[in-house]
């Protein structure tokens, strides 16, 4: 790779922070995702700007980006394809679905019933869809972004365990602070600045650096934290279903990614405990006890791992 990783990711960032105001934090664990090729969860209220992050991120990529809006009628073809047959050629062909892009927005991902929303599951694994018993490839890079409201439940589909799992990460925006809601009024006054985003790289720039992300070394002993952590939530009193393998191996992989972001070529095991919440806490599921103490996914997580020694 020709340009320095780290100075093509803070270009990244103040591009999107054109759009996306005082949410540094979210936009580089987002980016840390796409360097894992990894799937990002977005839960938060409408109106804070979730499309507009998912939109900034493939325009700075000059990625092809589609918006799925998931809505109960949707259909599992409308996402994956179907096949049709041509009256000249008397053959059947197959007619691309929505999810044929880069990078996908699938708007209010449990708006839609639960036969739609498997529909995801062999393209966020497998990068392919099977139409007729025909597997079609996704364009690459492929990242799915969903985003749900959190608050809201009548008329939705909470997603299942096994698509929580295959979602890398989990993120929230958040409302602004009041000189970044000031400043959003000043910046979007005449028109948005999404209209006039610019690409700053390519979306083979973003392969290269998913490559790179392989190459960032991780010691045994950093490894023995990771596996301590994931262990630990496979046994803790307030849980009742703990993380998986996958989520072993995105939160190695999220912590490689996070040191090449901080322009190292090691972890550290500040590294991991960064990474742990949003690559960890989706994947949980609190016991009765523990929601009746009203704890939290993130706050169970946050004791586990200031339980554990760190190695040196």
């Amino acid at each position: 790779m020709k340009e320095n990783p780290n100075d093509v990711l803070k270009e990244i960032i103040t591009n999107v922070e054109r759009v996306i105001i005082g949410k540094s934090e979210t936009i580089e664990l987002a980016l840390c995702a796409l360097m894992c090729q990894g799937h990002v969860l977005i839960e938060d209220v409408p109106g804070v700007g979730k499309t507009s992050l998912v939109y900034a991120i493939a325009k700075s990529f000059d990625c092809s980006f589609k918006r799925i809006q998931f809505t109960p009628d949707i259909m599992p073809t409308d996402i994956t394809g179907f096949s049709m047959f041509n009256q000249k050629t008397r053959e059947f062909e197959y007619q691309q679905g929505s999810i044929m892009a880069q990078i996908i927005l699938a708007d209010e991902i449990n708006r839609t019933s639960p036969k739609t929303q498997s529909s995801l599951l062999e393209v966020m694994e497998e990068n392919q869809v099977t139409v007729d018993g025909k597997a079609y490839e996704v364009p690459r890079p492929f990242t799915v972004f969903a985003t749900q409201n959190p608050i809201e439940h009548i008329g939705t589909y909470p997603l299942p365990e096994a698509q929580l799992d295959r979602f890398f990460m989990r993120l929230s925006l958040g409302y602004p602070s009041a000189q970044e809601e000031f400043e959003m009024i000043n910046r979007f006054n005449e028109a948005s600045p999404l209209d006039e985003l610019k690409a700053v790289t390519s979306a083979n720039v973003l392969m290269q650096l998913q490559q790179l992300v392989h190459k960032v070394h991780v010691d045994p002993s950093v490894n023995d934290l990771i596996v301590n952590i994931v262990r630990r939530t496979r046994v803790d009193s307030d849980i009742t279903l703990g993380c998986s393998p996958r989520g072993t191996l995105c939160l190695h992989r999220a912590a490689q990614a996070w040191a090449l972001y901080n322009a190292r070529t090691y972890v550290l095991p500040d590294d991991v405990l960064k990474m742990a919440v949003p690559v960890l806490a989706h994947r949980l599921v609190l016991s009765q006890e523990a929601k009746f103490k009203k704890l939290t996914a993130p706050a169970v997580l946050s004791q586990i791992t200031s339980s554990i020694k760190m190695p040196r």
